[in-house]
């Protein structure tokens, strides 16, 4: 007797609740895409919009109805926001800033995290709910206090007073240390048989497994450090250590209206930045969002 004989036979019924299953997921689809499609053009209308105005004269922009696409595009708006702005010391100490500060975060917040995470010591519960209760306080509620603390040292008018009360935070604290947790420890164990000492097995070890978190903690602090407004608006007192928010909201600013064409054109070069460092970093940073906290 034929093997093919012995093959049971697909019942009708199977073949026509596949048929259906089929022709759902055929015609679902449009119908899921509809509003994500929605959603997103939700999210990129106000980018649209600002990159559309940045061509538009003043008076295309307060034109009603507003019209998306310009009738007479011009630069003149981005020749007027280099020539009314020192934008080349602006944009260098946003630069400057942003990296040191996302430096500084990369640094202490993940041997905060080491030590919260593997490192067993007298308080260690307690030093992680202080750094999580800290996440329960608005950075309002300690602005003034800050404030004259830095003025106390002296550092008002300087950009290392606009750096120094930012090296550290409590979310990069609390997102290096979810990551590092899920870390094996047989791995430190087995550097500190062979002798490594603690920053040895830091650097070595650790920073090299958590380069997603470090990607994702990198690109949320310089985001935060570059559009970081109030703070260098109080503490520099000169033009010359302005940062390009400051310098284009003043700028921007006439004695009876706002200029909007010049802001537009600014929050476009002011952009620009930040897209291409999360585009540099974007598949680390959604490894890191993905990976953080889980055993």
């Amino acid at each position: 007797m034929s093997t093919l004989s012995t093959l049971p036979t697909p019942h009708p019924d199977t073949d026509r609740v596949l048929r259906r299953r089929r022709i759902r997921r055929t015609w679902g689809q449009p119908w899921l895409y509809l509003p994500l499609g929605g959603a997103l053009l939700l999210m990129i209308a106000p980018f649209l919009w600002m990159f559309s105005g940045s061509f538009k004269p003043e008076a295309d922009i307060r034109r009603v109805p507003p019209v998306l696409i310009p009738t007479a595009p011009t630069t003149a708006n981005y020749g007027e926001l280099f020539n009314s702005l020192d934008f080349t010391s602006m944009f260098a100490n946003s630069v400057s800033v942003a990296l040191a500060v996302t430096a500084g975060n990369l640094i202490f917040c993940s041997m905060l995290g080491y030590a919260l995470a593997k490192l067993e010591f007298r308080g260690q519960r307690a030093v992680f709910l202080l750094v999580m209760g800290t996440l329960m306080i608005p950075g309002l509620v300690t602005f003034v206090p800050l404030y004259v603390l830095v003025a106390n040292m002296q550092l008002t008018g300087s950009l290392l007073g606009l750096i120094l009360p930012f090296l550290a935070g409590p979310f990069g604290v609390f997102l290096m240390r979810q990551f590092i947790s899920t870390l094996p420890d047989e791995l430190i164990d087995a550097a500190r048989v062979d002798g490594c000492r603690e920053l040895a097995i830091f650097w070595k070890i650790i920073l090299p497994l958590t380069k997603p978190a470090l990607a994702t903690l990198g690109i949320i602090t310089f985001l935060g450090s570059w559009n970081n407004f109030l703070w260098p608006l109080v503490v520099a007192q000169n033009e010359s250590q302005y940062t390009l928010p400051v310098g284009l909201a003043l700028a921007s600013s006439g004695q009876s209206f706002t200029r909007f064409g010049i802001l537009l054109a600014g929050a476009v070069v002011v952009l620009l930045p930040v897209m291409l460092v999360f585009l540099f970093f974007q598949r680390q940073f959604v490894a890191g969002i993905a990976t953080t906290g889980l055993k």
